[in-house]
């Protein structure tokens, strides 16, 4: 296993639908992230072909822009991974028989591809939502989980990947700037600071760095890094995203929960870390790990009669009664 391992988290802006800008994009940061000395590149949720406007289409044209992991997109990336050497790892709509997944796929330099389906899907009521973790060898000797998005808010889902063995969490988003209905939860950005932002870049920052943004994310993505001993990798959209602004900061966090990079840039940018992978052993939460009593946590896989289907429950407006 190597003891460091260099990674790239990417931030960039979707175009709606656009497969061929937005596999340009990912071709850049893959060359960008190579050049630079990265062993893998992680790019944001769905940013193959965008993400919240897919709410607005109807079944027909959601399958018109899904493809199989073996279709032309993730093939694309897979190319660009034995070009260059590197995994690369990218968000899409996946299409298997008859049903829709949004899905993230880890194309390695050794021509494997590893596929993740988001366990908590809310976009569209035509995608299914994924019914295991992906956890998985590389060839660094680094065991690699992905998580997408509102998996990683869910904390049973970070804790069964590190229980699998994972040392590096693959965490993909398109979030920041969303209209949450808790009273202390994210409120929008307003748009017309994006638009404004090279005239007024101090104005977005603030947002970016504010509670709507990088604020909300220290409330709990730390905390998954630390209290399961592994490095988390932040990749998130930003810029426009439909009628949200997403917030960017993509970060590389590790097993401690310190940020190793991270940018505030309202723009299209990469971080670079490297990952100490000495550091995971005696990490806090490792020890944590060891000390579990498995015979008391019965509660956590009894049905409480709350669970709902992740849609109700994301946009649920009532209180919720566990």
């Amino acid at each position: 296993m190597a003891d460091v391992l260099k990674v790239a988290a990417v931030q960039f802006e979707h175009r709606a639908d656009d497969k061929q800008h937005n596999l340009g994009r990912v071709a850049h940061f893959a060359g960008r992230a190579a050049a630079a000395g990265a062993r893998l590149v992680v790019c944001p949720e769905m940013c193959v072909i965008g993400y919240w406007h897919l709410r607005r289409h109807d079944v027909a044209a959601l399958r018109a822009l899904a493809e199989p992991v073996d279709g032309p997109s993730v093939s694309a990336v897979r190319s660009l991974a034995q070009q260059h050497g590197i995994g690369v790892g990218v968000g899409f709509l996946e299409s298997d028989g008859g049903r829709l997944f949004n899905s993230y796929a880890v194309c390695l330099p050794d021509g494997s591809v590893h596929v993740h389906r988001k366990l908590h899907a809310f976009e569209h009521e035509a995608i299914s939502s994924g019914d295991g973790y992906t956890v998985f060898d590389t060839p660094w000797g680094v065991r690699m989980a992905v998580l997408i998005c509102w998996d990683n808010n869910l904390v049973e889902n970070v804790r069964a990947c590190a229980l699998a063995g994972a040392q590096v969490l693959i965490a993909p988003h398109q979030t920041g700037g969303t209209a949450s209905r808790s009273p202390h939860g994210m409120r929008p950005v307003p748009v017309e600071l994006w638009r404004n932002r090279h005239a007024d870049p101090a104005a977005i920052e603030r947002e970016f760095r504010g509670p709507n943004g990088r604020g909300w994310l220290m409330r709990w993505l730390p905390s998954r890094a630390h209290d399961n001993g592994l490095f988390v990798v932040f990749s998130n959209g930003v810029g426009r995203d439909d009628d949200e602004v997403r917030t960017g900061n993509a970060m590389v966090l590790d097993p401690y929960g310190r940020i190793l990079a991270e940018t505030w840039a309202a723009a299209d940018e990469v971080v670079l870390a490297d990952l100490d992978l000495d550091l995971i052993p005696l990490a806090t939460g490792r020890r944590w790990l060891a000390g579990r009593r498995p015979e008391l946590y019965d509660v956590l896989v009894r049905r409480s009669g709350a669970e709902r289907d992740p849609r109700t429950a994301r946009f649920a407006t009532e209180p919720v009664d566990i």
